[in-house]
Parts: C-alpha cells; structure tokens; sequence
C-alpha cells in the first residue's frame, strides 16, 4: 500500500497530496511544497490556488517573496464545515457537533440504550441530530459527514456491525446506509476502541509508531494504531481482547461463553463482585464510587482486575511491541489502581526487549478521546488525496 504522506512515483504530487502535507504538518509554506515535492513554482502555484479556491486552504498575510508570491503560512481551513459525531453505547447515545480541527461547537445526550435495538436507536440518532444541529445553529449545508461510534466490532467496507455481544438485534444491520439515505451526507461506522485509539494517537502521540489502547468499562475492548493508521484486521476483529478465554474461570459473558476476560474484569463483573459482597453497588460508576472513597474490597478488586487485564496484554505487548499502552474507560478513573496492576503484570511477565520502551499510562483525554478520533477518521476519508481531486477536477 502506498504510504500518503510519501512523495514518489507511486505518489503523483496532486493537488490532494499537497493539502495532505499541509494537514500533516510536513509544509505549511509554497516554498516548502516545492521542496517537498520538487514541483515547480507554477504548478505548486496553480494547485495551491485550486485549494484556496475551493476554501480547504488558508494562508496567512506575509512578505512577498520573489515575483510577488506571498510567503505567509499555509494552513487546512478547519472552520469551513462541521463534523456531526454519534456515540452509540450501552446505556445511551452521545452527539457531538465539532469542526475540522477537532473543537466541539454543540453537544448533547440521548438515555436510549443499545438494547432497544437499531431502528428505535437510529431513528432516535436522526431526530438528535436535526435538532442539535438547529440548537447550534449550524449551516446543514456544511455538514461534512457523520461518524459513527459502536461498541462493537464492525466491517467498515458496509458500515455495518457484525456479531456484536453487547448489541442484541444489531448484526448486519445497514447503519451507515440508512443514516446516509436519511440524513444526506457522508456516513463513517467504526468500532468505539478504534476511534479512542485514533483520538489519543493523534492528540498526544502523532509520533509515535505503535499505540495500543485498552479500553475498560462495562466491557473491555482494544484499539491498535500503527504509523499513524487505525490496524482492524482482515474482518475489523483486531483488538477484541474482551472475549479471550481465561484459564480457571467459568464465569457467563455476554457473548454467550464462559470465561472470558470481560467477564471476570469488566466493569460489570466488578460491580458483579462487589454486589456479592454486601456492598451497594449497581454498575460502574459505583464501583468507582468505593474505589474513591478508599474502600478496601473495591480497591483489591479493582487491582485484581487489572492484573487479569495484564495477563491478556503481556501476550498482546510481546506481539505488537507498542511504545504507548493507554488504558481508558471508567477503569481509568480509579486512582491508578487498575493501571497499577495492569502494569506490574505486563512488566513482570513479558521479555525485556518488549517492554524496554514501554510506557503505560492512563488516557490524557478521558471520554473526549471518541470524539477526536472520529473527526480525525472522517477528515482523512473526506480529505484523502483522491476525494480532493475529484471534488477539484484537477489531474493526479
């Protein structure tokens, strides 16, 4: 596969390619365009003023350079459309309005759970859109595209999730085509893992070749960025650590097994635990809850949890040698505990050379990591070199 950013026979310099080096950073100048790729002043000229024109180029007031060029900075328009986000969990739907550069403009929450299934959920989707969108008071006619977030795996070619365990009544479902036919744009679907994975990437680590994020709440689950790029596997199945079966333990899950991960660390099986033990606890957020207020059962468990989680990723670590291990989730927010023992696992147990540049952290961006990563998704899919010419007309 050609490397984007690469300029090279098998990367002809378009007008597309130049805004994606703009974007990346790699050159934020026309000078710097013709270094880079070695074309002319007048093609980079001409391709450059395409871009101004379309509005998916700025650049900055400066001195003149030679023939009266100007030499100001270059820079992606990011206020010249909107991205609109859903994120679809277990126990409700999150919606987010944010622009090219990732600042949120609107936000708002629907209480219908994933369990209703697609069509309550989708039709509950379109109505919040319609109406953040109006709340805001955003031109529909600068929506660049939706993005999807699901908690489950998905094959992105169709949008559509498959054999989701949390899901009840989503499998092959058509969501991106219908959400497409109903509101008039774009649609992008992706596993929620992923789109973390992608946010905290780009936020924090844009340098860093390999990430590995790990996700603990009411399930578990992974998402593997590498050079840049979200890694889904031949069917979108990569990252899903959750249902790994775990020696000695016959616990059900929700995807019908026993044993599983997510079954003896989740979240749920926290609060499961500690509910067994006499202590007030409904879900999640309460098992932070005790863990917050120095509770010492909770605080084991959360521990033990993390260990259990560190068993998984000592193999997956030795696979993938990631430089950034993040976990996120609910399980993030409970003063280290969870981290703490994941990490002491991993380190324990792996080999040296796979944990030699290893640093494990909990997420920088919390629950704001989704919504950075679907914006980040959808602009490098709206954007891509060859969306761009063929919006502009222009040649490769």
């Amino acid at each position: 596969m050609d490397d984007p950013d690469r300029v090279g026979p098998g990367n002809p310099v378009s007008a597309g390619r130049l805004l994606l080096l703009v974007r990346r950073g790699i050159a934020t100048t026309r000078r710097d365009l013709i270094r880079v790729t070695g074309l002319s002043r007048s093609t980079v000229t001409q391709r450059v003023d395409a871009l101004l024109g379309a509005g998916l180029l700025r650049e900055s007031a400066g001195p003149a350079e030679g023939r009266g060029r100007p030499a100001g900075t270059l820079a992606f328009d990011e206020s010249s459309g909107h991205v609109l986000v859903a994120g679809i969990h277990r126990d409700g739907v999150e919606l987010a309005a944010v622009d090219l550069g990732g600042r949120e403009l609107h936000r708002s929450a629907l209480t219908v759970p994933v369990a209703a299934g697609p069509e309550p959920v989708l039709d509950a989707v379109e109505a919040g859109l319609d109406a953040l969108v109006a709340d805001a008071e955003l031109d529909p006619d600068r929506t660049v595209a939706l993005g999807v977030g699901v908690p489950g795996p998905v094959d992105v070619a169709v949008g559509r999730v498959m054999q989701p365990p949390v899901m009840p009544g989503w499998h092959d479902h058509p969501v991106r085509d219908q959400l497409a036919e109903r509101l008039g744009v774009p649609v992008f679907v992706e596993n929620d893992a992923n789109l973390m994975a992608l946010g905290e990437q780009r936020a924090h680590w844009p340098d860093v070749p390999s990430l590995l994020l790990v996700t603990v709440g009411s399930g578990i689950g992974a998402g593997i960025v590498i050079d840049g790029r979200l890694y889904r596997g031949i069917d979108g199945g990569a990252g899903d650590i959750g249902h790994i079966r775990m020696y000695g333990h016959e616990e059900r899950c929700a995807c019908g097994a026993t044993g599983c991960l997510a079954a003896v660390a989740s979240g749920d099986a926290l609060a499961r635990t500690l509910a067994a033990l006499g202590k007030d606890v409904r879900g999640v957020a309460d098992v932070r809850r005790l863990v917050h207020e120095g509770d010492p059962d909770a605080i084991a468990a959360v521990r033990t949890a993390g260990q259990l989680v560190g068993e998984v990723l000592t193999t997956v670590v030795s696979v993938l040698n990631p430089e950034i291990l993040v976990l996120a989730g609910e399980m993030a927010e409970t003063n280290e505990y969870f981290v703490t023992g994941m990490r002491e696992v991993i380190y324990q147990r792996s080999l040296p050379r796979a944990t030699r540049h290893l640093r494990v952290v909990s997420t920088p961006s919390g629950d704001r990591a989704a919504v950075r990563g679907t914006v980040e998704l959808v602009v490098d899919e709206v954007f891509a070199p060859a969306a761009v010419d063929a919006r502009l007309g222009t040649p490769r």
